[in-house]
């Protein structure tokens, strides 16, 4: 599938969903417009915790897909290529860590061989060196903004400064998505960066009315 971002979009994370509420979160997430929703996969060992898997992802799908909704999966594990056959099914985009496997230049081949966007996720830490040297084979760059693992972090700081140099040095088609700590007060800095695809979590689904709370950052992202 191929995703080109005509503007920019917010992305509800949905590791910060009342998951015994989720079916309906997401309904009204669709319905106030929310068009990709980000899941994050965490295997407790590239990262320090654990979340979702496929079936989980494939819920997702098949709650938002009928919806219009698209599903964006962001793989913090080890060696994410052996994982990829189980999400892609769910998946219309999937990004996997440069610093999760030394072959990642053939699990991002392997991501559009199954019929997804390709993501090369980078760590706060990362230089932007590998995205450069690796432009032709992703769709989008997903330029992590808090150590990845948790929900709830404070937004890097010097992260827009990075995204400009991320945006100045890759090709146009690419497109840039930052992920952690998006909120009233930091979605606009990455959004004047050159960032597309803006990921929230406790921002949206920490809020008393999440749907009232993505209707707030989709205004401000516009």
């Amino acid at each position: 599938m191929t995703i080109r971002p005509q503007q920019v979009v917010v992305l509800p994370s949905v590791m910060s969903a009342d998951m015994a509420n989720l079916g309906a979160q997401l309904t009204a997430l669709c319905a106030a417009g929310a068009r990709v929703f980000h899941v994050d996969v965490m295997d407790g060992h590239f990262v320090p915790n654990l979340t979702v898997g496929p079936d989980f992802t494939a819920a997702i799908a098949r709650t938002v897909r009928p919806l219009g909704g698209m599903v964006d999966v962001h793989l913090m594990v080890e060696r994410p290529g052996y994982l990829l056959e189980l999400f892609a099914p769910s998946a219309d985009a999937i990004s996997v860590h440069v610093e999760a496997d030394p072959h990642i230049h053939r699990v991002l081949g392997e991501i559009r061989r199954l019929g997804c966007a390709a993501g090369l996720a980078l760590n706060p830490g990362t230089p932007i060196d590998a995205a450069i040297e690796l432009a032709s084979r992703y769709d989008y760059i997903n330029c992590m903004s808090v150590n990845p693992g948790f929900a709830g972090q404070a937004f890097i700081e010097t992260t827009p400064d990075k995204v400009r140099r991320l945006r100045a040095a890759l090709p146009e088609e690419i497109w840039i998505e930052v992920d952690g700590g998006i909120g009233t007060m930091t979605l606009s800095s990455a959004r004047d960066a050159g960032a597309q695809w803006l990921v929230s979590a406790s921002a949206i689904f920490g809020h008393d009315d999440p749907t009232s709370a993505y209707r707030h950052l989709a205004e401000l992202a516009a």
